[in-house]
């Protein structure tokens, strides 16, 4: 797919729920997160009629996001289901890893292929602080079980509040190419105030070769993070809805007063 920009359209990130198990202060408020109610959440059929029509319109690349995917039940059905769409090239997710120890090798076995982990520090204290009670250790458990189950390449997303020279990230740098992995530093964004920058290591944030689309956990499709432009699938339809976000997609990201991260996926 082209949009009207002429950029290659053909990735698509899926957040399967707002809800999380750890409550890290850039991203989700400590009290009062406003979650959406169940039955505005999308069920797993829907979410693979998106992923399939999307996928017929020139989607091949789908990443599935929350919150934490991993808290949303039943979550390998839904890997094996998307897995099981013709033409879905490239699955993955993005995972804070505090539960991927238990879901590593069913969810490889379900058809992922890689996986992305959120992690800002190598020290446990700082950690529990950033994420407000989590545990370090769960995280390091989930890189393990990843590698052994084959989910590669393991990429760790490491948000930083200051510059990448920081010892936060330094010491983060060196473990990931001490164990094989890949570092992307993405610098703290704000949807209100419109700042963001592109990812270090990666693409993400480089609004002249944006290739995705987004699907939020209560059916809008979105064509961009950094705006409020918002198509709704059960209104519109699910193609008319990735129609509209594919002709209506912002030659750059300005301001969003209506998401928050926790509910559209970062």
């Amino acid at each position: 797919m082209l949009d009207q920009y002429n950029r290659h359209i053909n990735y698509l990130r899926v957040s399967v729920t707002d809800r999380c198990n750890l409550r890290c202060s850039y991203c989700m408020p400590e009290n009062d997160p406003c979650l959406l109610s169940h039955e505005d959440i999308l069920s797993f059929e829907e979410i693979r009629e998106v992923v399939a029509t999307a996928v017929s319109m020139g989607i091949d690349k789908v990443r599935l996001t929350g919150g934490e995917p991993l808290v949303r039940r039943d979550i390998i059905d839904l890997v094996k289901m998307i897995s099981g769409v013709t033409g879905v090239r490239d699955l993955s997710m993005t995972t804070n890893a505090t539960l991927l120890s238990h879901f590593a090798g069913p969810l490889a076995e379900a058809g992922l292929h890689r996986i992305n982990i959120s992690l800002d520090t190598m020290d446990p204290e700082k950690f529990r602080e950033l994420t407000r009670g989590g545990d370090i250790r769960k995280v390091f458990a989930g890189i393990r079980a990843a590698k052994k189950a084959g989910l590669s390449p393991i990429k760790v997303n490491c948000v930083l509040a200051e510059n990448e020279e920081s010892r936060d990230a330094m010491d983060l740098k060196n473990y990931c190419l001490d164990n094989g992995l890949k570092i992307r530093f993405i610098k703290q964004m704000d949807l209100k105030s419109g700042h963001f920058s592109v990812v270090e290591g990666g693409s993400g944030g480089d609004c002249r070769s944006c290739n995705r689309l987004r699907l939020t956990s209560d059916g809008k499709i979105k064509p961009c993070l950094f705006s409020d432009i918002a198509y709704d699938i059960r209104v519109d339809g699910t193609r008319e809805a990735l129609e509209k976000a594919l002709r209506n997609k912002p030659e750059k990201g300005t301001v969003s007063y209506r998401n928050c991260f926790h509910s559209i996926g970062g």
